[in-house]
């Protein structure tokens, strides 16, 4: 485990299964302890928590312009290494229904902050982004 202290948010879901299959299968994450109504996931070292929820709507709402390109609000996700980021984003390109907001791409190149990052949706509606910095300096730069 890293010095960073893990996080941990839980979220809803309408399928716990599928949920299972995408946060282990597309992501990577392993699983913890669970009920009939929540799976704990390990997310790159975090612990989140995707919780049945009966009704759950899918879907985002509401969006926030960024770097020209609409981002999903709320959302949540990891900052990897560039190496980590790569491999994650090129395992949900090979897999066929993988849901996309923002395909991989450069953010801000060229200037401070530039990072790679790319949005995915869950199997109910859950926006995640991930992210690398190539000069981990620049994370909080302003």
């Amino acid at each position: 485990m890293s010095s960073l202290a893990p996080f941990h948010l839980a979220f809803p879901v309408h399928d716990l299964e599928q949920a299972r299959e995408f946060y282990t299968e597309a992501l990577g994450a392993g699983t913890g302890r669970e009920t009939d109504s929540w799976i704990d996931f390990d997310l790159f070292g975090h612990q989140i928590v995707a919780h049945y929820k009966e009704g759950m709507e899918s879907g985002v709402d509401i969006i926030n312009p960024v770097d020209g390109h609409d981002v999903p609000v709320p959302h949540f996700g990891v900052i990897l290494s560039m190496d980590k980021w790569k491999t994650l984003s090129e395992r949900l390109r090979q897999r066929p229904n993988t849901r996309w907001v923002i395909e991989p791409t450069i953010r801000f190149e060229g200037r401070t902050g530039e990072q790679a990052t790319f949005f995915v949706l869950d199997p109910s509606g859950n926006a995640l982004e991930f992210k690398a910095f190539a000069d981990m300096s620049s994370l909080f730069a302003t």
